[in-house]
């Protein structure tokens, strides 16, 4: 079977498109799933997908920075190890086990799965998890943003309406509040790594060196700058026009801290405070997001 590319994606995208909106997503155990990228005989098979302990795995609730995260492993596999990740995203759920399986190791994979639906196999196996999160107002405006741009989700009917969703979790792949809840449980977890986005955006080369030692891949002084200087959002942005043409806005849209206060009344920014306050506050992960700093 020939390595999976970018273009049975796009191919998707298409399908999309003449898809109706109300046919876009289905629920599964509660949680919505996308049709189209996530059809159930996906999340049937991902139960016995069998993980290997050097796996590089990157886990992240939609738009914390996922897409930023895999350009950066990327650049750290091909620069120490000389490994070069196939085009395809690597999100386990978007393919059969057997194309997964193909893949030699040492293999770059990703999922957007809350924790407690991740294959078991990735826990027995101990498989390094690099978490990727994102303070909930930025995360909950870049995901309205990728509903109304991605045809492979239903258009979301309004801000209020979305917000309303978010907030209960009726959205794809469920709550971010549960995801956090569950992987603030594993944040002594040795083969667990948390960064946020924030922290991409303040200081990415000490971010890109977190990762390299995480996962084993040594850098050079001069691979890290130079990782550092290609991997900047608006470097990835630009990049992503030629990678994924009219595609590229819809996952590298602005990239913004704070881009909550464009979008939220006073009403929603004091729900979602004390939505955080209720769920987070004085947990470790809550502490990570410096939710005081980026969301008040």
């Amino acid at each position: 079977m020939a390595t999976p590319t970018a273009k049975p994606f796009h191919s998707k995208m298409d399908q999309g498109m003449a898809m109706k909106d109300e046919e876009k997503l289905y629920k599964r155990d509660g949680t919505f799933y996308s049709t189209i990228m996530t059809p159930p005989e996906n999340l049937d098979a991902a139960k016995d997908m069998e993980a290997r302990e050097d796996d590089v795995f990157v886990v992240a609730y939609p738009k914390c920075g996922f897409n930023w995260m895999v350009g950066i492993v990327k650049k750290i596999m091909s620069a120490s190890a000389g490994i070069t990740a196939p085009d395809r995203p690597p999100i386990i759920e978007f393919y059969s086990p057997e194309v997964v399986a193909q893949s030699p190791s040492r293999r770059f994979l990703g999922t957007h799965f809350h924790p407690d639906n991740i294959p078991v196999s990735f826990n027995t196996k101990k498989t390094k998890m690099l978490v990727v999160f994102r303070n909930p107002k930025d995360t909950v405006v870049s995901y309205y943003h990728f509903m109304n741009n991605n045809p492979v989700l239903p258009k979301a009917e309004s801000w209020d309406k979305f917000f309303s969703d978010f907030m209960s979790g009726d959205v794809a792949w469920g709550s971010y509040f549960d995801h956090a809840l569950a992987w603030e449980k594993r944040m002594d977890d040795p083969g667990v790594l948390v960064l946020t986005y924030e922290e991409l955006k303040e200081n990415l080369p000490e971010g890109i060196k977190k990762v390299a030692d995480f996962f084993g891949f040594p850098l050079t002084e001069e691979q890290l700058t130079t990782i550092a200087k290609e991997t900047t959002f608006s470097s990835m942005q630009e990049k992503s026009k030629n990678s994924l043409g009219n595609f590229g806005k819809v996952f590298f849209r602005k990239g913004e801290v704070g881009d909550w206060k464009n979008h939220f009344s006073e009403a929603q920014s004091k729900q979602m405070d004390e939505e955080f306050q209720k769920k987070l506050a004085g947990t470790k992960l809550g502490a990570q997001l410096k939710y005081d700093i980026y969301c008040k």
